[in-house]
């Protein structure tokens, strides 16, 4: 189901159809190097994610991750979306593409399109997202979408130290 579009892409919903590509993208270096294995390593392990996950948060939250796709060609390319974590307190925006599709402003202009819909239609007055230190691409598209670094967090299990960026919507 289409969620929005922009002038390159369709944001739409993941469903199980989509767990071919959902396993390729978490197993894509940088996915691997900057948010982490998360075990997905077969068609099975990708629709139980797709169906714990992103499904789940539809369901529960009415937002979640989409999947983007090309609108000339319908291709998946990457993902944008949503998430409320129980470790943060605001709802955190995140983005992923295939390596073919970095770098070529297709996460900025997903991004745009999430954060109209955080705001006009989620109706959430603050957006938040997390990233490693080290991930300068992601710190740069944070903070060309207009959020600004708040302090260094610890959410996860692993202890791993992130940085928080935020952004206040209801302007």
């Amino acid at each position: 189901m289409m969620v929005a579009k922009t002038q390159r892409l369709t944001l739409s919903k993941f469903t199980l159809e989509d767990a071919a590509f959902f396993l390729e993208l978490v197993n894509t270096p940088h996915w691997l190097k900057y948010i982490g294995d998360r075990n997905t390593k077969t068609i099975q392990d990708a629709e139980n994610r797709i169906k714990e996950g992103h499904l789940k948060s539809y369901n529960t939250n009415g937002f979640g991750f989409y999947v983007l796709r090309l609108n000339e060609s319908n291709t998946p390319i990457g993902t944008c979306g949503l998430i409320k974590r129980e470790t943060l307190d605001h709802v955190d925006i995140g983005f992923a593409m295939l390596p073919d599709y970095e770098k070529k402003g297709f996460g900025y202009e997903a991004s745009l399109a999430v954060l109209k819909l955080a705001k006009e239609t989620f109706k959430l007055k603050k957006i938040v997202a997390i990233t490693l230190p080290t991930n300068t691409p992601s710190i740069k598209l944070l903070e060309k979408l207009g959020l600004s670094y708040q302090k260094k967090v610890k959410p996860f299990e692993d202890d791993e130290e992130l940085l928080l960026f935020a952004k206040t919507l209801n302007k």
